[in-house]
């Protein structure tokens, strides 16, 4: 496959091959590409939990909370925020 860059894309190659941070222009274009997978994995993670909640609101799988509730919303997170922190801190055999 051969990719044509731009002129800025390609002055910014050689500056990070010229300034030793990669080896050479492949390196270069290597990472930038691996760079926008991970935010490409991240995106489509997103999309799946949002698509989830959005499934939650239609099946009415959700909770309302109101200013007199908030204190108790607030409870409840730091509880399970305490509990998971407990669960991962805990040594294991």
């Amino acid at each position: 496959m051969e990719v044509e860059l731009t002129p800025d894309q390609q002055t910014l190659v050689e500056a990070a091959v010229s300034s030793g941070r990669y080896r050479n222009a492949e390196d270069a274009v290597r990472d930038a590409l691996r760079h926008w997978e991970a935010e490409e994995r991240q995106r489509a993670h997103l999309l799946a939990m949002m698509d989830a909640a959005d499934s939650d609101l239609t099946a009415g799988r959700f909770s309302d909370y109101s200013e007199s509730t908030l204190s108790q919303l607030a409870t409840e997170i730091k509880r399970e925020g305490r509990s998971l922190h407990k669960e991962r801190s805990a040594p294991r055999n």
